[in-house]
């Protein structure tokens, strides 16, 4: 019985089955700080599907219900993505549920997403959980720490969930690959001074710096949407323009933040979890991209005018604060022109 190192537990391809026989995310053990010893990779149980070992091809029609193992990611736009390919296939098959096992320390704004969705998909459990306390004659598909997957930097993200969960991405319509699934969730009805009012929207700020827009940018992408529309620019975060008001505290949960993009004029955004909100909602977009080419991401959305900053030398990076990173980023958005980016606006 071979297990694999603490580095090699934290990056497989694939949840980690414990030496009890629990399924496990590595994402639990590091964020609760436990030794990642003593686990093998969930692959070596044959029943087990995981794309990333063997290429898996599903008969959905001839099932009920499906089992997705820690599915899908801890992130807020990846889950969006995730659960949308789930939405494709439940359209296909109408009588499917799903049953979705979830890192159990996934942030709460993540863990409010499925909430709200699971009147769609089915019911949400969290990690660990026993092996033998999933059925045998039900498929059972691990899309665990998809990060480390090799497909999941080279194929658009939509794409990539279709293929771990065993469809073609070419046998599904473009047109239904931009989160609609969304128009379905139950949102709160506003009750601040902005209900029934109109506004545009700006959310500068990533999961993570490098794909941020940088500040010395903000009250520029501010004054644009004050002088395309004259509407009331509303956002999350500090910015210095009359016309801007920080929403961040009137969005106290995912939901609220859902019906903030759901109801504006338009959106200007960076890679962020609001440009695939926008998308599922129709909302009219900009977004900004700095380290990952735009095609994987916003490829299929109609409304979204998708800006990509020239960074060779940052292409790839999923995270970085380095001051030495965000310096290339802020120079290639001071040397923006406003045409190249506000013409492109669909909508």
């Amino acid at each position: 019985m071979t297990f694999l190192d603490e580095t090699s537990a934290l990056t497989n391809a694939g949840s980690l089955l414990s030496r009890d026989g629990e399924i496990v995310a590595s994402y639990d053990l590091e964020i609760a700080n436990v030794a990642a010893e003593g686990y093998r990779a969930l692959s070596v149980v044959p029943a087990i599907k995981n794309a990333n070992v063997a290429p898996l091809e599903a008969d959905y029609s001839r099932l009920t219900r499906v089992h997705v193992i820690n599915g899908m990611g801890v992130t807020l736009g990846d889950s969006i993505i995730g659960l949308t390919a789930l939405a494709l296939i439940k359209k296909m098959h109408p009588g499917l549920s799903f049953v979705i096992y979830r890192p159990g320390h996934a942030p709460a704004y993540v863990r409010q997403l499925y909430e709200l969705a699971t009147p769609i998909f089915g019911p949400v459990v969290n990690l660990p959980v026993d092996i033998d306390s999933l059925p045998d004659d039900e498929l059972r598909i691990d899309l665990g720490n998809h990060l480390f997957w090799p497909n999941f930097s080279s194929m658009p993200m939509i794409d990539f969930f279709l293929w771990a969960l065993g469809i073609a991405p070419d046998d599904v319509s473009p047109k239904d690959k931009s989160n609609g699934w969304l128009k379905q969730i139950e949102l709160p009805v506003s009750r601040t001074e902005w209900s029934g009012k109109e506004y545009t929207l700006f959310c500068p700020t990533a999961s993570t710096p490098v794909r941020s827009i940088p500040h010395s940018f903000r009250a520029e992408a501010v004054n644009w949407l004050w002088q395309r529309f004259h509407l009331p620019v509303l956002g999350f975060g500090k910015v210095d323009h009359q016309h801007y008001t920080d929403i961040s505290s009137l969005s106290t949960d995912t939901a609220a933040f859902f019906a903030w993009v759901k109801n504006a004029h338009c959106l200007v955004t960076s890679d962020t979890a609001a440009v695939h909100i926008a998308a599922g909602f129709d909302v009219p977009t900009v977004a900004f991209f700095t380290t990952i080419q735009s095609d994987l991401r916003v490829r299929d959305y109609e409304s979204c005018a998708a800006i990509n900053l020239p960074l060779p030398e940052i292409q790839g990076i999923q995270a970085s604060a380095r001051e030495g990173d965000l310096g290339i980023v802020d120079r290639a958005y001071q040397k923006l022109i406003v045409d190249d980016w506000t013409l492109q606006l669909r909508g």
